[in-house]
């Protein structure tokens, strides 16, 4: 009996121990394939650990360019294949050897183990209505960002940039649409039947939109920093995308203008607590939201003299109490391509937005709720009744004196 019982003990010891090799082996592999080693830092990094960790992540990671391969999809960063230049740096256009087309930042800057901890930390966060940065170089002391290439350029040139390939003449629920696509933090919930009932707008918005108010809901929560109406780009069926999520972060210590009324057009949509205490938030992304709803409601940069005043069209929408004076704001294009009700609530979010206190302007979720009851209503009369009910007029329905 002792004997059958100390065969048994054994046999299930040496079960055991081989469970625990199998498992042990397993952890090993993983292990392994999760870490990389890169020449820039010369350390082992982790793709999901660290104060990354609670961050959506996609099975694709950032990848490193060789700048030879960058050299040769720009034809030599030739300036034919230069498109422009923002914060980070110059612009280009290139074609990789694969086939796919990217748009490529460079800038000056010696290699930095903290420029890859940023480019891992973001490039997984992958979404249809944010633009992809799907890798880096760091080489002979120049510093490269690859994203995707969106062709149809920003809404900032659409609206009043020298392209303006549409002429400016976005209508108002394509307007609406574009904010809701860059606002958008979970899918549609109740608007596919709604979007097939109008063939113009079913292009436009797709039922999986992201934007500001996704990347406020990530685990660490990433504030934008730098939206504008320049960074809402639209690709060639007009889905509006997000760029350069976190690009404040690769540029260090940045210096923020103080208070004065001859601002720039980028600092325009820093809020009051950034360009006094560089203080960014989620509130302070509401705040650039805000200013880029006016832009689309006016066609005009907010930097813009409101004329016969002396001071700048933010400005003047921040201090402008009686609606009766909104009838020169709105964008005379338009025409008669909304109902006087859906741009009074389009009106009365903005302004909420551009709230000079933080605590007054409300989250991008609630943001997003108010798009998406906006755009409904305004679908549902425009469809029915044509293509508004009334055209911009002083003292029409919607520009009444506020009580």
């Amino acid at each position: 009996m002792s004997r059958t019982l100390a065969a048994i003990l054994g046999g299930a010891a040496g079960v055991m121990a081989l469970v625990g090799a199998v498992v042990f082996l397993l952890w090993c592999l993983s292990h392994k394939r999760s870490v990389s080693r890169t020449s820039e830092t010369g350390s082992s990094e982790t793709s999901v650990q660290g104060r990354h960790a609670g961050v959506e992540m996609s099975l694709q990671e950032a990848r490193r360019f060789e700048m030879e391969e960058l050299s040769l999809a720009t034809k030599g960063f030739s300036e034919k294949n230069l498109t422009g230049s923002g914060k980070f740096g110059e612009v280009y256009k290139g074609l990789l050897n694969d086939g796919m087309v990217v748009a490529i930042k460079k800038r000056p800057g010696a290699p930095s183990p903290e420029f890859v901890d940023e480019v891992r930390y973001l490039s997984p966060i992958q979404h249809r209505n944010l633009v992809t940065l799907l890798g880096y170089c760091q080489e002979n002391n120049l510093q490269f960002l690859v994203y995707e290439y969106i062709p149809s350029g920003s809404v900032s040139n659409h609206l009043y940039g020298p392209g303006q390939t549409l002429d400016g003449k976005l209508e108002f629920k394509h307007r609406l649409s574009i904010a809701l696509g860059a606002a958008k933090g979970d899918p549609l919930q109740n608007q596919s039947a709604f979007w097939l009932s109008c063939a113009c707008a079913t292009s436009l918005i797709s039922p999986h939109a992201t934007g500001l108010a996704h990347l406020h809901s990530l685990s660490p929560r990433l504030v934008h920093k730098n939206f504008k109406t320049a960074n809402v780009l639209v690709d060639e069926n007009f889905i509006a995308k997000v760029a350069d999520a976190g690009l404040r972060n690769f540029l260090g210590k940045v210096d923020v203008a103080g208070p004065s009324t001859q601002v720039t057009s980028d600092e325009i949509f820093l809020a009051p607590e950034v360009r006094e205490f560089r203080r960014f938030s989620e509130k302070s992304d509401v705040f650039s939201f805000g200013v880029f709803l006016l832009e689309l409601l006016s066609g005009m940069e907010a930097t813009q003299p409101y004329p016969g005043a002396s001071q700048n069209l933010l400005e003047w929408v921040q201090n402008t109490q009686d609606y009766a004076n909104f009838s020169s704001v709105v964008d005379q294009r338009l025409g008669s391509s909304f109902t006087d009700e859906g741009m009074e609530e389009f009106i009365q979010l903005m302004l909420r937005c551009v709230e000079p206190s933080s605590e007054r302007r409300p989250a991008m979720s609630h943001v997003v709720t108010e798009l998406d009851r906006i755009i409904e209503k305004e679908m549902n009369l425009t469809t029915v009744m044509g293509e508004g009910t009334s055209t911009v007029t002083l003292g029409s329905h919607l520009f009444r004196a506020a009580k």
